[in-house]
């Protein structure tokens, strides 16, 4: 009994004081900088290019890991066990699937129904496969992660999309591609008709596919015994969309307008060159603004969204991205990517990391030795994830 104590005031297993066993707040830093993170990007790419895309799987692990490595959540840095060579076998796995989907669909219209049914079949397993590979490999402080989403709970969000899809290569197969001309004009038919309400359709869907999505996400995470828990209605989705295509709505009604001003302006000069050039800028800029608003809009409310809705037993996160500083950032590096020829990307990879993972904190209320304690009989729930460390897929999260 004294033992026990003895180790209960020193942290027993993790380490952590007993004094710490009360509510508070969990930082998260990131410390990696663009010099370091240049030199790996460049090698991967480099490799990359040479191996006709094989070393990517390769490329992406060093590059989870150095991500990883300079992410710390109380000042402790995650970790990242995946298996490059696991990893290798899942990226081939997806060659050969997106080879023979892009080749069935050359050869004839009901080849590439066939392809699809396929493919639609099997793509939310190997999305779930993903996300356990992903995190069954990573760790933090000793303690273990893990996805245990349902098989079936994968192919939910996919569901409309495959109705939607399906209907229209049906259409296809039936009577014919799309897009032919008839007495050189365009052809409306029932084909076309289709495609056009199937795309209409998923547009309307898609906020609703995106939030059953992001809930079979999170509530399906897990640290050690602690499983996450989203509450997120796709209202709240259709809501962020709509002020996200207000916001887009906005910027090209006002860069319309600019435009018009500065082509009547440049038109007064008589130059054709003069307007020509302004007419370019004017469109680009505009179009250039209207991307680097509307993604970093959505982009930061969805985050926060995301994660001010994420609660386990002890753990709620809190996201406090803001929208302005991320657009900034978002439009200084596009445009010094731009100048230095794409050179600048890993520069930009990591300001924009550091910027997402530093607005979020985690408020910890528990015993972390409980957790230490569950994640033995966590880990006996978990024969699910050898599909995902099987297969080594890594698609990201």
């Amino acid at each position: 009994m004294r033992e026990h104590e003895e180790g209960a005031a020193t942290g027993g297993l993790t380490g952590w004081p007993l004094s710490e066993y009360r509510k508070r707040k969990l930082e998260i830093q990131f410390t990696g900088s663009g010099s370091e993170y240049f030199r790996i990007w460049i090698v991967n790419l480099l490799l990359t290019i040479v191996t006709a895309s094989l070393y990517w799987p390769f490329a992406k692990a060093r590059r989870i890991r150095y991500f990883y490595a300079n992410t710390l959540v109380d000042g402790h840095a995650l970790t990242f066990h995946g298996d490059p060579w696991k990893m290798f076998r899942g990226h081939v796995l997806l060659l050969v699937l997106m080879g023979t989907y892009s080749a069935a669909g050359h050869f004839s219209p009901m080849a590439g129904l066939v392809a699809f049914v396929v493919m639609a079949a099997i793509w939310p397993a190997l999305w779930r496969a993903g996300m356990q590979f992903r995190l069954g490999n990573t760790g933090w402080r000793g303690l273990r992660f893990g996805f245990t989403g349902t098989l079936k709970g994968a192919y939910a969000p996919a569901l409309p999309v495959w109705i939607l899809s399906g209907v229209v290569l049906v259409a296809q197969a039936v009577g014919g591609p799309a897009g032919l001309l008839v007495n050189g004009k365009p052809r409306f038919g029932i084909v076309e008709q289709l495609v056009l309400l199937a795309v209409l359709g998923i547009t309307l869907v898609m906020p609703w596919i995106v939030a059953a999505a992001k809930r079979y996400q999170h509530n399906g995470y897990r640290i050690a015994a602690q499983q996450g828990e989203l509450r997120l209605g796709a209202g709240s989705v259709y809501w962020l969309c709509l002020k996200g295509a207000g916001i887009g709505l906005a910027v090209v009604i006002a860069g319309m307008l600019a435009a018009m001003a500065v082509v009547g302006a440049s038109a007064l000069s008589g130059s054709k060159v003069v307007l020509m050039i302004s007419t370019f800028v004017s469109f680009g800029l505009t179009y250039l603004l209207l991307f680097a608003l509307v993604g970093p809009f959505f982009t930061a409310r969805f985050q926060n969204l995301l994660w001010n809705r994420t609660t386990t037993d002890d753990l709620s996160f809190t996201s406090q991205l803001r929208f302005g500083a991320l657009a900034g950032l978002t439009l200084k590096n596009w445009l010094l990517t731009a100048v230095t020829l794409g050179l600048y990307r890993p520069f930009a990879a990591v300001h924009t990391a550091r910027m997402r993972l530093e607005a979020v904190s985690l408020t910890m209320d528990g015993d972390p030795e409980t957790w230490v304690a569950g994640q033995e009989s966590a880990s006996q729930d978990a024969a699910g994830e050898l599909a995902g460390d099987f297969f080594g897929i890594d698609m990201g999260l």
